[in-house]
């Protein structure tokens, strides 16, 4: 991590590649970052994927969440909504703010999931009690408390 915040891409990229290869999520994560920024690397979003998903799947909430993303957006995977869903719940399951953000507005618009407002409402609470802006202005637009 030293590395990576001294902004010297090459050596964090040749660190977090040894400790990924051994099985470490928070590397496998950050290979990911590294991928999606290009930083030290060619951008390329399916190697993002690639390493956003090795952590996920140890239970990573910041993978999960970026996983969602990627799914989202359709980076270096085939967009797909129900994908993005499942990731953020993951997240969102963990306790991140913006997967229950997210998660509040794939229900608010029926993206990959039924519509469904009271879901939609309920994960924006999550969001807005952890201090998420967006999700704080989404229930105040409605004329709701978090």
């Amino acid at each position: 991590m030293a590395f990576y915040k001294q902004q010297n891409y090459t050596e964090a990229y040749k660190w977090y590649t040894k400790a990924a290869n051994q099985g470490y999520a928070s590397a496998q994560h950050n290979l990911g970052n590294m991928y999606y920024t290009g930083q030290g690397v060619a951008q390329n979003y399916a190697k993002a994927v690639e390493w956003y998903t090795k952590a996920a799947n140890q239970g990573n909430a910041t993978a999960q969440y970026n996983l969602g993303v990627m799914y989202d957006n359709g980076r270096g995977v085939a967009q797909n909504y129900a994908k993005a869903v499942e990731w953020f719940t993951k997240a969102a399951n963990q306790g991140d703010a913006s997967a229950q953000h997210n998660l509040g507005f794939m229900y608010a618009e029926g993206r990959g999931v039924t519509k469904n407002e009271n879901k939609a409402i309920d994960y924006y609470r999550l969001a807005a009690r952890q201090g998420d802006a967006v999700a704080q202005n989404n229930l105040r637009s409605r004329g709701l408390g978090w």
